[in-house]
């Protein structure tokens, strides 16, 4: 049985990652979203039908990966599609944020999306493709995104380094790099409307084109995709100029 594995799917891009995954790969017998909260997932099932199948738990707690696994060997399956997309941020200033807030924000974006890569791997084959959501954060350090933004160097750096692991066994790895999109993210992170110049005036990505691109791009076996032009400027920018001048035009 063949399967696509989207973290983070009760909201936001996951939640276009499920849409966007169920309208073009038709190769796929189950989409599995996954995400704590269940009622999100059904609807996402009730929308889009039974190819849709809700795995509700949460993927930073070992005992729940260990049933994940087990569900994948009693199932047969072949993941051909793993969208590593579950994470979150915090904008404020370092010492502000909670020593909980900080710790919580690297084991989801690094630990539980290195674990889930690790325990799916076993499960893939020749021509399979991981999906790693990062962020244009990635790019270069944030100041008042410290944790978040080095959490996303992290995934990009690990992005790439397996990419060409995996080259021998015909599995592509993509970094997706979104600005930022108006999703439940923003709320959580404490982004809103003049808590940050910067943000204030970057322009909106879109999620569901962020989706629909992304898989087009991992398809076709690129490494790293970035929505808009003046994104993709950013990340010209942030590789040819000194990370400290960067920052110091970038400041949140």
């Amino acid at each position: 049985m063949n399967i696509a594995v989207i973290t983070g799917a009760s909201s936001g891009l996951g939640w276009e990652y499920a849409k966007a995954v169920y309208e073009t790969r038709a190769d796929l017998d189950e989409i599995w979203v996954i995400a704590r909260r269940k009622e999100r997932l059904q609807e996402l099932q009730n929308e889009l039908g039974s190819t849709i199948i809700p795995v509700a738990f949460d993927i930073t707690d070992p005992q729940a990966v260990e049933e994940y696994v087990q569900l994948l060997k009693d199932k047969n399956a072949t993941v051909k599609l793993l969208i590593n997309n579950a994470g979150f941020g915090k904008l404020d200033n370092f010492e502000d944020i909670s020593t909980g807030e900080n710790a919580r924000m690297v084991r989801l974006n690094c630990e539980a999306l290195t674990v889930m890569t690790s325990v799916t791997l076993p499960f893939m084959d020749e021509h399979s493709e991981i999906i790693n959501s990062c962020s244009i954060a990635s790019f270069a350090p944030n100041t008042r995104m410290a944790v978040y933004s080095s959490t996303k160097a992290y995934v990009m750096s690990l992005s790439r380094a397996l990419r060409l692991e995996l080259k021998p066994r015909k599995i592509n790895v993509l970094a997706v790099c979104p600005g930022p999109m108006s999703t439940e993210f923003l709320s959580i992170a404490n982004i809103e409307k003049g808590s940050s110049a910067t943000f204030d005036m970057m322009p909106r990505v879109n999620a569901r084109t962020m989706a629909v691109k992304s898989l087009k791009a991992s398809h076709k076996g690129k490494a790293v995709y970035t929505n808009l032009l003046f994104y993709k400027l950013y990340r010209l920018l942030a590789k040819i100029l000194p990370h400290s001048l960067v920052m110091k035009f970038c400041g949140t």
